[in-house]
């Protein structure tokens, strides 16, 4: 399989996010690629359960280094940045990926609003502030992948704390790609990963121990991102075994003629448009 310039054997990849669900997935595909690891996470105790599983199970002579890391914090990312180069004097993947799941609503505490977007929204910022410039003073073939979501392009109601967060993470990373365009003698490149359903350690923290049907396995989102950044897409968009590719466009272009034809803001849900969206969703 083709792979990203930047992910060759012997180079270095920090993952933040890293303990479980679609990083600790990314984690084991670069390691098998011969990349070594610096893996961040807000808990510890997991993030070396996570690379002593990769270490087992790559059959590839990697470096692992774990360092616990909330993203919310600056200081915590500059470290975190400051340890990647300090050990391989260069970076030539990023993946800012740590998040937490939703529970703000528009009325809700202040408290789950903070929470949502210091770690979601902020995370990626620190991370692109405290990574960008330098990968791209390296002179050398580099990417940097921040984990959007579906949910802050079409932004369904009833949580919306993490909609905005995700939102955001899309301007920041379009921001970056342009960026990145504009320095000279860059060749990092900038990707927006947006996964479908993932079974994830979310789904087993409310209980859900089974795969459910429609959604896709992390390793199947990591093996779809890889694929992704090889073909050079900035927008990595994920289906999964229930929603397609075509369905997930029309998703999105409805959510975009809400401005275009002045319809009510989310008319996906609003009653007068519902059939309207419907129709519009078996269109070929």
């Amino acid at each position: 399989m083709a792979t990203h310039p930047a992910l060759t054997p012997g180079r270095a990849a920090v993952i933040t996010g890293a303990a479980s669900g679609i990083g600790l997935a990314v984690a084991h595909s670069l390691a098998e690629l011969g990349m070594n690891l610096l893996l961040a996470d807000i808990d510890g105790a997991a993030l070396e359960q996570a690379a002593e599983q990769i270490t087992g199970n790559t059959g590839r002579p990697v470096t692992i280094r774990t360092r616990r890391a909330d993203v919310s914090r600056a200081d915590d990312i500059a470290a975190l940045c400051d340890d990647a180069y300090d050990t391989w004097g260069e970076v030539a993947f990023l993946m800012n990926n740590a998040g937490v799941e939703g529970g703000g609503a528009l009325s809700g505490g202040l408290a789950a609003w903070h929470r949502i977007i210091d770690t979601n929204l902020w995370g990626v910022v620190h991370g692109v502030q405290a990574f960008a410039a330098r990968m791209g003073a390296q002179g050398n073939a580099a990417a940097i992948v921040n984990t959007g979501s579906k949910q802050g392009i079409t932004c369904p109601p009833g949580d919306t704390a993490y909609n905005v967060s995700k939102a955001g993470i899309k301007v920041v990373t379009e921001a970056l790609a342009h960026d990145l365009r504009q320095m000279r003698g860059n060749q990092v490149t900038a990707h927006l990963l947006i996964p479908g359903a993932t079974f994830t350690g979310f789904s087993r923290a409310h209980g859900v121990v089974e795969k459910p049907a429609g959604a896709w396995t992390a390793e199947q989102v990591a093996g779809f991102m890889l694929a992704g950044m090889a073909a050079g897409d900035f927008y990595i968009l994920c289906p999964d075994n229930d929603v397609t590719r075509a369905t997930d466009e029309r998703r999105i272009a409805w959510a975009a003629g809400d401005i275009i034809h002045n319809r009510p803001p989310l008319s996906r849900w609003h009653p007068d448009h519902a059939a309207a969206f419907a129709a519009f969703l078996k269109q070929e």
